[in-house]
């Protein structure tokens, strides 16, 4: 803690300019650090934020009470003693070797030097393949109320370090081990407890900035915590993050205006503490903004490892005024540690490394741009490596017993306590568990809950964007005005039946043709729904199923206006009713199959590339074009795979399905044949002909061909009309079904 006392001394003057992180925040920063020397729970710190900051700028935002989550009474006068320790890492990847020429590979020498070339083998290697490393031996810790800092160039292994400690890279591949208090953690309890920020800022961009906090804290807190208590929380994080101009504001993205860089970033932040986590785990969160947005971003962080969090971040090259808020820091070069400890120790360590660091150059900077001197070198840093593990030896020998009281919690004793003081609000509980893993639930709220602000959230955001459905909508009304206009009022003549079997062909097809927009709704959730499910924000079958029941309401409007604009225009006489349930029964499973698409597909040209081509292959093997009995025997699978042919069936049925009706009398017989010219009188003889051959009476009334002999002209006469409706309305759930495996299986945000 003094190493972040004196560092902020050394701060440069524009520090203090800062509108939201002036003196006020010293003397918040002061009164904190000498108050009793008990670490205040993330509640207090914001209680205590909002009452100086309206004490000295006379705001009149409402003062922000500590949440009653549990009795605080009881508080231990000792700081909680977290300590996050790894050792060993080391983690490697396969990799494609670069094109090797025929002459290289037959003139394998020995290296004059005995050293290993590129093309010479390594156990495990091959000419075509190589095993990079890309963490070699990683060990260090953090503790809570501190923030430690994994630095170094582009590749050196600083995002799979943070990876590896967020448990974001398999098992099988990682090598060592993580414990938390001496106990190995497990993925359950980690979910529970940790939260991991990602680079980018993964948002909705049509939420403001309240309402993204809120809609975390809906998923994060549990739901006995009242809605007015999760406002406030909601409130007082606002304050901390020093967004309250734009509490008000969207997001935002490249179509519309938003808030600022270091806005999103500290709203990402926000999102991902709002149930004060005991672990933060943040992949460059400074990355792409500028010095002082990035310095009010590594403050927040300050602030929440003072309220008794561990909080390791990779950053790139933080300036001065951010070196002094970092209390760890570990240089990695090439997926090897160069540097670990205090930023302090940082002058002491290259000055004995014989590098002495200039009195008024940038600390950070200067061992960076070492580094890549030595990387550039024909030794490499293999001497600062070896040379730091001396360094970390001799420093162990020294501080043997320096941190002895900080393990006299197990790391049970030290959540309950961490409870007690309110920290881990997402539902945990402070009982005589068993285990650790036991105390904490794997989900704030019921799944009922879940789906209700899933289904809430995706209702706000599309509100604000109704040009996608309008145009959804208007593709679905100018093409059922098409067809209504060009099959208008169609008679019962044989042309007529010709004509109505290709309206229903294309009608179905249009159908499915224009639920392909449901494609890049879910890939361009796809990394928002990956971040907040990583941590158990809501069950995967929750957003499945808001998935499901938000989308429904269109896809009724849609049916039922595409059915009201062609039923009575076309003139069909199958019943309106049963036509409506056919059509809103195709929109649901042609949604239901382009939502699974884009739930396996990762790019939205690839997925409409796919859909376009299925969805043509179902409507080739529907049974227009080719009826079922003339399909090859090989290719029969794929007509009863068609999703396109129960609907198709469905309203021939409903539309033929009249034995009495008729279509083809007397003379119409010759319509579909070249006789169809010859004179009606002409026809008449044929027909009387026709008759004394056949020997029975067939005049120009007499009824030749009926709706069902259309059916078995068609082979439709496997399925009855209300069969084909529900096959299609279980092809709309299996493909949900699919979907949801699709989330379980291929959402694990792991490396291998």
């Amino acid at each position: 803690m003094s190493n972040r006392v004196v560092a902020e001394n050394n701060t440069s003057p524009a520090r203090d300019s800062l509108p939201f992180f002036s003196t006020n925040s010293m003397e918040l920063t002061h009164i904190t650090r000498a108050a009793s020397g008990v670490s205040s729970t993330l509640g207090q710190l914001l209680k205590r934020v909002g009452d100086v900051r309206k004490e000295q700028t006379g705001d009149e935002t409402p003062v922000h009470q500590i949440l009653d989550v549990s009795d605080t009474s009881s508080l231990e006068t000792r700081s909680l003693p977290f300590v996050l320790s790894f050792n060993n890492l080391t983690y490697s990847v396969k990799a494609r070797r670069k094109f090797i020429t025929l002459p290289a590979v037959f003139r394998r020498q020995p290296h004059p030097l005995g050293a290993v070339t590129a093309t010479d083998p390594v156990p495990g290697e091959n000419l075509f393949s190589k095993t990079k490393t890309l963490l070699n031996d990683i060990s260090g810790e953090a503790r809570d109320g501190e923030i430690m800092a994994v630095l170094g160039a582009s590749g050196s292994g600083k995002s799979t370090l943070i990876d590896a400690l967020a448990n974001r890279i398999a098992k099988e591949s990682l090598k060592g081990t993580i414990k938390l208090n001496g106990e190995v953690l497990e993925s359950r309890m980690l979910k529970v407890i940790s939260a991991y920020v990602m680079q980018d800022d993964l948002l909705f961009p049509m939420l403001t900035v309240e309402e993204t906090l809120m809609f975390a804290a809906e998923f994060r807190l549990p739901r006995t915590l009242s809605k007015s208590k999760k406002k406030i929380r909601v409130q007082a994080l606002i304050d901390q993050l020093g967004l309250r101009n734009a509490a008000k504001t969207v997001i935002g993205d490249e179509g519309h205006r938003g808030v600022s860089g270091g806005e999103r970033r500290r709203v990402s932040i926000g999102i991902d503490i709002i149930h004060d986590p005991i672990l933060l785990f943040l992949d460059e969160p400074t990355s792409g903004l500028d010095s002082t947005s990035a310095y009010m971003v590594v403050k927040v962080l300050q602030r929440i490892a003072q309220s008794g969090s561990i909080v390791i971040m990779s950053i790139h090259q933080p300036s001065y005024r951010i070196l002094g808020l970092l209390d760890r820091m570990i240089f990695l070069s090439r997926g090897q540690t160069v540097y670990s400890g205090s930023p302090m120790n940082l002058p002491h360590f290259f000055d004995e490394f014989g590098h002495p660091i200039p009195e008024n150059e940038n600390r950070t900077e200067f061992a960076l741009d070492l580094i890549r001197e030595l990387e550039g070198s024909p030794g490499g840093t293999k001497s600062l490596v070896e040379f730091n593990k001396t360094w970390q030896n001799m420093k162990q020998s020294r501080n043997t017993n320096a941190h002895s009281d900080s393990q006299g919690l197990s790391l049970k004793e030290a959540i309950s306590a961490s409870i007690s003081r309110g920290k881990l609000v997402s539902g945990a509980t402070n009982n005589d568990a068993s285990s650790p893993t036991s105390m904490v639930p794997n989900f704030a709220n019921p799944a009922w809950k879940e789906m209700v602000v899933l289904s809430q959230r995706s209702v706000t955001n599309s509100r604000r964007m109704p040009e996608l459905f309008g145009i959804r909508a208007g593709a679905v009304i100018v093409t059922g005005f098409i067809l209504a206009t060009i099959f208008w009022q169609l008679d019962n003549s044989p042309k007529g039946v010709q004509e109505r079997l290709g309206f229903f062909a294309f009608a179905m097809s249009t159908t499915f043709y224009t639920c392909a927009d449901a494609l890049p709704v879910f890939l361009q959730e796809r990394y928002i729904f990956m971040r907040e499910t990583a941590h158990n924000a809501y069950r995967r079958s929750s957003y499945v199923l808001s998935h499901t029941l938000t989308s429904l309401p269109a896809l009724v409007f849609l049916s039922f206006a595409f059915s009201a604009i062609t039923f009575w225009a076309v003139g069909l006489d199958g019943g309106f009713f049963f036509y409506f349930l056919m059509m809103f029964a195709s929109f649901w499973a042609g949604n239901s199959f382009v939502t699974f698409l884009s739930g396996v597909v990762p790019h939205v040209m690839l997925g409409y590339t796919i859909v376009v081509a299925i969805l043509a292959y179902f409507l080739l093997f529907s049974g227009f074009f080719i009826t079922r009995d003339r399909i090859p025997p090989y290719w029969i699978w794929f007509h009863y795979l068609s999703l396109v042919k129960y609907p198709y069936e469905a309203v021939l049925q409903s539309e033929f399905g009249n034995p009495v009706k008729c279509f083809v009398r007397g003379v119409q017989i010759f319509d579909n044949t070249p006789l169809a010219a010859v004179p009606t009188a002409m026809k008449v003889r044929l027909l009387e002909t026709l008759s004394r051959t056949l020997n029975m009476r067939i005049t120009t009334s007499t009824c030749l061909t009926t709706g069902v002999d259309i059916l078995d002209k068609e082979a439709v006469n496997q399925l009855s009309k209300w069969s084909c409706l529900w096959i299609t309305v279980a092809w709309g759930f299996f493909f949900r079904f699919l979907f949801y495996f699709s989330l379980l299986l291929g959402s694990k945000n792991k490396r291998r």
